[in-house]
């Protein structure tokens, strides 16, 4: 037997969870990157797609891996610069100040991986030490 969906009202409070999570560290790390106006288009947009697949992104192992993908892919696209995942930890943890158990919510990363590509981030900083 197929299980029921849920109903509409709990699709959309669980969203409405996602969105008050994610959104500030989103629009944080888009602003890093892009200029505020471009920023705030990029986090809207973002916000729209997900809103707009909602319902299977809800079937997906990892919501927030999905969702960090697609923005960090806009925000490469409209700051014309792709940043690897090492540089994108090191923006949150050190710049924005984000620990790493916020980092592996957002990203939808495991703390162990957001952890090793700190480690990553500093060794390209400091090659030779």
């Amino acid at each position: 037997m197929k299980p029921t969906p849920p109903a509409p009202s709990v699709l959309t409070t669980a969203f409405y969870a996602f969105y008050d999570l994610h959104r500030p560290a989103y629009h944080a790390y888009a602003a890093a990157r892009l200029p505020q106006e471009e920023a705030q288009l990029s986090v809207t947009q973002l916000f729209d797609l997900v809103a707009g697949n909602w319902t299977w992104l809800m079937t997906e192992r990892c919501p927030s891996a999905w969702a960090w993908e697609e923005h960090t892919r806009a925000v490469a696209r409209r700051a014309g610069r792709t940043s690897t995942p090492a540089e994108d930890a090191a923006l949150l943890h050190d710049d924005l100040r984000l620990s790493i158990d916020r980092i592996a919510i957002i990203t939808g990363a495991a703390p162990a991986r957001v952890t090793a590509l700190l480690a990553a981030a500093r060794r390209i900083c400091r090659p030779g030490s």
